[in-house]
């Protein structure tokens, strides 16, 4: 089980992951869906040049009429939370973490210090164009495949369950 399973899942009922929690900021919900998104985006896009998972859940997930760079700001998208199907979305973290680990699995060490084209992979695998989305090609910009590993697919989400668990607290919900 993954930190997420054992300090969000076994303490927050899944009706209560779109909650804005008392105080404001993201809800769980929204925060689980934007970190897992970067993942995909960082791993499969950016670095292994695929479409991003996200595009296989889509519709499950009913966002399928939103943008496509819905999600992807630190700043909750209220009608892309609204919409999410929560099964589905816990679907979609399965999927992009299995991926994930499955590719770390395999890797060639050397693979590591590769620098990707990420700006034209963003635009033309993931159709996420800079155009609005300066702030996402500047960052991943000349960084090797070492740093999307370490920040998008392990702190940032690290981060995130950090953040989960203050959301938690605030709820009432904590079991300390």
């Amino acid at each position: 089980m993954s930190r997420f399973d054992t300090a969000i899942v076994s303490h927050v009922p899944i009706e209560r992951w779109k909650q804005t929690p008392p105080g404001g900021g993201p809800c769980i919900a929204a925060l689980l869906f934007h970190m897992t998104y970067h993942e995909d985006l960082a791993l499969n896009t950016a670095v292994r040049n695929h479409a991003p998972l996200l595009d296989q859940h889509r519709r499950a997930l009913g966002i399928d009429h939103l943008a496509r760079a819905a999600g992807l700001s630190e700043t909750e998208d209220r009608t892309l939370t609204e919409a999410l199907d929560l099964s589905a979305l816990r679907e979609y973290v399965s999927s992009t973490t299995t991926a994930t680990s499955e590719w770390l699995d395999h890797l060639d060490m050397m693979a590591l210090d590769a620098i990707p084209s990420v700006s034209a992979r963003l635009e033309h695998a993931a159709g996420l164009p800079a155009a609005g989305l300066e702030w996402l090609h500047a960052m991943w910009t000349d960084k090797p495949v070492s740093w999307f590993v370490q920040w998008e697919c392990v702190a940032h989400r690290h981060a995130h369950v950090g953040e989960m668990l203050g959301i938690r607290a605030r709820m009432g919900l904590s079991p300390f």
